[in-house]
This record gives C-alpha cells, structure tokens and sequence, in this order.
C-alpha cells in the first residue's frame, strides 16, 4: 500500500534526500509532489524552508494470529519433554566421539583455502581513468562554430568557464557537449537549465539558418543517464500497477520526459499511459488495461 511522508529543507532537492535517507529508499523508488518552494525572506525574515510530499510503497502489515499459534504450539511442548529427556542417557556412547575428531581434523584444511582467495582483483577496477573526449575544431563559418560561439557568450554571461563543443550528427541533429568543471548548476534540477540553454539555442540558430536544424545540449553525458533512470523508475511504476491492478500518476515532467516513459512502455502489455494536466505540472499517468 501507498504511504507518504512530508519533509522540508533548504531546496527541493535537500528535502528529497532527507526523505529518501529517513526512508532508506532510492529516487527511483518514490514519487515526489512539491508543496511549496523555498523562500528566502529579506535579511532572514519570513525565510520557509522547502516542503516536498514524498509517496512510497509500504508492505501490507502481517496479521499477528500465527505468532500466537506458534507460541502456544512452543509453550505445549515442554510438557511432553520431561520424560524422554532420561531415556537420550543410554544412547550417549563413546564410540560417537570418533567421528567428531575426524570433522575436527578436516578443519585445518578448510582455514587453510582462506587465504589463497584473492580479493585484491576488484581493487584494480579503477585503474583507467576515461580519457577526454577529443572533438574537432569547427570550420570557419559553419553552422556548428555559429553554435559553438553563441553558448560560449551564453555562458560567459552566467559566469562559467565551460567550452561548449558541436558537432553534426544524423540528417539536421548538431549536438553539443558542455565540456569544464562544476557543470552542476549548468545542468540543474532534472536538466532544466539544460533544457533553457537548448531553447535559447534552437530558436537563436534556426533564425540565421536555411531550413529547421535541431540542436541537442548535452553536459557530463546528463541526458544518456537521465533517460535510462527514466525508463527503470517507469517499468518499476508499470510492475505496480500490473501487480495492484490500478492507475498511478508520476511527478510532474517536462515534454521530453514524458516522451521518454511512453516510449519505455508503449510495448508492455496490459498498460497504457497517456499525460495529463498543464504545464509546467504536466504528468505521465500509468494505467492498467485488460
């Protein structure tokens, strides 16, 4: 059955965590509703913290009736005990000490294999470190150096030091990869600031550019993770309903989201799933068919 939880924190993201952490759960195993955004206050004053309502599966409580059955069950039998505990005397003969010096013997033999497993293999995991990604320079007037020079002024205003690198790839596609350190707040909560530089950068080049080109943005390979994350937590959420025979609705996603859990389960039997509500809440809705 479903529970929820209510917690607060600075952010969105802390309050998540601090329910994820008193949970003992992962992202992929709740769903979050934000009930208010944080506010700062002026000079601390009327300062609110976050509050997120956090939604999580509980296993149905097990009925007590057994446990009492067995208790009695236990407590009956020390009466029948009293009188075959004299007989066991006879029985107890020498001869059995025999094979209990041989276990006992085999022993050594045993604690000597211990040492010769060797743990140390797993060690040398990260020995390779991935090495960088090389990308070619973009010619001179291309499209991909007009990409290329807009984000770069794009995130020289944000005050950041990343280098965006395009490059062209199936029919009209360029792609971009923001390449620095501290790309987490380029990235933003679930790719957002992502999602605005793309935007920005689609409606920008398309003016100066013969026919429609899509431009995709890309940062410490986000969205490869993001839609696999994606499609786990939607077959997870499928299984449910399957199990329980009802409809559930997912957090609020964005549209390429949302296109990405239609898409993981649009063959999955005995499911259909169709968006509801209006931006930017809009949400996925997971339902059981016969």
């Amino acid at each position: 059955m479903e529970k929820t939880i209510v917690t607060t924190g600075k952010t969105i993201d802390l309050a998540i965590e601090a329910a994820l952490q008193q949970l003992g759960l992962d992202r992929d195993s709740v769903s979050v509703q934000v009930i208010s955004q944080a506010k700062a206050g002026f000079l601390g004053i009327g300062a609110q913290p976050a509050k997120v309502e956090v939604t999580y599966e509980a296993p149905d409580p097990v009925p007590e009736a057994p446990r009492t059955a067995l208790s009695s069950a236990s407590r009956s039998k020390p009466k029948a005990k009293p009188q075959p505990e004299k007989k066991p005397e006879p029985v107890a003969e020498a001869p059995k000490a025999a094979p209990v010096k041989e276990a006992k013997k085999a022993e050594p033999a045993k604690a000597e294999k211990k040492p010769e497993r060797k743990p140390e293999p797993k060690k040398e995991e990260p020995k390779m470190p991935k090495e960088p990604k090389v990308f070619a320079v973009a010619e001179p007037g291309s499209v991909e150096e007009k990409i290329e020079t807009f984000l770069k002024g794009l995130l020289e205003h944000m005050g950041s030091q990343a280098v965006p690198h395009a490059w062209k790839g199936e029919g009209n596609t360029y792609k971009v990869e923001i390449v620095g350190e501290d790309l987490g707040y380029l990235i933003g909560r679930r790719g957002d600031t992502l999602d605005a530089l793309q935007h920005l950068a689609n409606y920008t080049i398309n003016r100066g550019v013969e026919g429609h080109i899509r431009i995709s943005v890309d940062a410490e390979e986000y969205r490869e993770k993001r839609e696999d994350s994606l499609r786990r937590y939607a077959r997870k959420k499928a299984q449910q309903v399957l199990k329980a025979r009802r409809r559930t609705t997912l957090e609020p996603m964005n549209a390429y989201e949302r296109h990405v859990v239609h898409s993981a389960l649009q063959d999955m039997e005995n499911v259909t799933t169709h968006s509801t509500g209006t931006e930017p809440n809009r949400r996925v809705v997971i339902e059981y068919v016969r």
